[in-house]
């Protein structure tokens, strides 16, 4: 291994998925983007970038010193529906590379504290158990405020990557190590070239 290529992290990513799809939502509809339901978006439910593998870094990630593969990517999610609906959207998000979780809610305009309560769950049990030097968390949700914290204190360090004018808590800004900016951007130009046909959307 080069000596640059040993100073980079490893690195697991974790999406709060319901936050992020309902953002991302209000995002395209505000900025007249079309998400186009298949797989990488299903409404209310999921959403990701066209064409990307959820393990592999986004752009800038080595100024952020991660290695060019997290090892592993979860995504947390819910959805109204049946076992089989269930198993549907955890097959999508399979095929993105995540580690889905997917719970079950009575109705489209709830919330699952199953999301939170999960993702915290494994975020830690990653930074007790040394699984990672660096986590990066897809979420803008204030209430991951004291997660970051004890993560840190375990002497990890945490990246926030979300969408910089669309419900980013200004308080998890400051308790991150580092704020990946640029990815509403790419967010939606990706999502513009998708909605044009120059990548898949779709089934």
């Amino acid at each position: 291994m080069s000596e640059v290529g040993s100073l980079l992290s490893r690195w697991m990513l974790f999406v709060d998925g319901e936050n992020l799809t309902f953002r991302a939502q209000k995002l395209a509809d505000r900025e007249g983007v079309a998400l186009v339901p298949g797989r990488y978006f299903l409404k209310d439910t999921f959403v990701w970038l066209p064409s990307s593998i959820a393990t592999l870094a986004l752009p800038g990630a080595a100024e952020h010193y991660l290695q060019p593969n997290a090892i592993r990517a979860h995504y947390y999610t819910s959805v109204v529906g049946d076992e089989e609906k269930i198993r549907s959207v955890k097959n999508h998000l399979w095929e993105m590379n995540f580690q889905p979780t997917v719970f079950k809610k009575r109705k489209q305009t709830d919330r699952s504290k199953g999301v939170d309560i999960a993702l915290t769950t494994d975020l830690l049990s990653g930074a007790y158990n040394n699984n990672f030097d660096r986590a990066v968390l897809v979420a803008g949700d204030g209430d991951y405020v004291p997660l970051i914290n004890e993560v840190k204190r375990l002497g990890k360090v945490v990246h926030v990557l979300f969408f910089e004018n669309e419900g980013l808590s200004d308080d998890l800004c400051l308790a991150s190590d580092y704020l990946w900016g640029g990815f509403e951007q790419m967010f939606l130009t990706q999502w513009r070239k998708a909605s044009q046909g120059e990548w898949p959307s779709g089934e």
